[in-house]
């Protein structure tokens, strides 16, 4: 079964960060990042998808994605 995740954070190392790690545990990217700005915090944020294939035939919607 293939997952699905959309990572998300500010425009800083804590995102890259947080892309760095999925990928360590195996998430694969999917797609381009994408940037926009946040006007009601007044800052740019970041978001990427990412995928990864696991050993399961059915999906569980209270499974806990981040650790997969």
């Amino acid at each position: 079964m293939k997952l699905y995740r959309l990572l998300t954070g500010p425009d800083d190392a804590s995102f890259c960060h947080k892309v760095s790690l999925a990928l360590s545990k195996g998430w694969e990217l999917y797609g381009s990042p994408t940037y926009a700005f946040d006007a009601e915090v007044k800052t740019m944020r970041c978001g990427q998808a990412v995928t990864k294939t696991v050993p399961r035939e059915d999906y569980d919607p209270e499974m806990k994605l981040a650790e997969q």
